[in-house]
């Protein structure tokens, strides 16, 4: 079943700490959106499995679904999530898009992709303010040095040599994305206006 024509569809991208899950509460918040994000989709399957939620278990588990499913598998799984809603919302904001073949799917419901960003120093120090506020086991992914950081974020952002289609490339799902923010400030008015002004809100 695809999503009736009437629903907006957006996909939310970006770096790490760059403001996705910001930028879709504003979505649920101010215009009414069901919000999914497929990182939490991929924690509670490592969870039900009795596994880490580690980032590199949760690429491991969204590769292999890739590759069982296709490559726009977790927004398929998002979809169904918001179809089976009884709930009547506005659109439907699905976050953490992290392969290329997400943003095709997203395209091909008729939705668009907004990929966020800001500087990495200010990225890694939101996401340490913010650690008390991420749950135990996201406090767990996130605890790490800024080396540490920045290296996790240049395997996420390429495909990595001897890997395939369905593994991560943030840097091929920005280069498909349709509209792009700057989250350069703290201040979730400002975004909220971006946002706005961005989507024609």
């Amino acid at each position: 079943m695809a999503i009736a024509s009437s629903t907006i569809l957006i996909g939310i991208a970006g770096t790490n700490g760059s403001g996705k899950d910001t930028i879709g509460s504003l979505l649920m918040n101010n215009y009414n959106f069901m919000f999914i994000s497929v990182s939490d989709i991929l924690r509670a399957e490592l969870q039900r499995q009795g596994l880490s939620t580690a980032r590199e278990n949760a690429r491991d588990l969204s590769a292999n679904w890739r590759r069982q499913y296709g490559l726009g598998v977790l927004i398929t799984k998002a979809q169904a999530i918001f179809e089976a809603s009884q709930q009547a919302y506005n659109g439907l904001a699905i976050a953490s898009l992290r392969n290329p073949g997400e943003v095709d799917e997203v395209h091909k419901l008729g939705g668009k992709v907004l990929w966020v960003d800001a500087d990495p120093k200010l990225r890694y120090q939101r996401i340490q303010q913010n650690l008390h506020l991420r749950g135990a086991t996201r406090q767990e992914n996130d605890n790490k040095s800024f080396a540490e950081f920045m290296a996790e974020e240049l395997i996420e952002m390429n495909f990595q040599q001897g890997s395939d289609q369905a593994s991560l490339s943030m840097q091929a799902v920005k280069d498909k994305s349709d509209l792009f923010i700057d989250n350069a400030g703290n201040n979730l008015t400002e975004l909220s206006h971006k946002l706005a002004q961005v989507l024609d809100l």
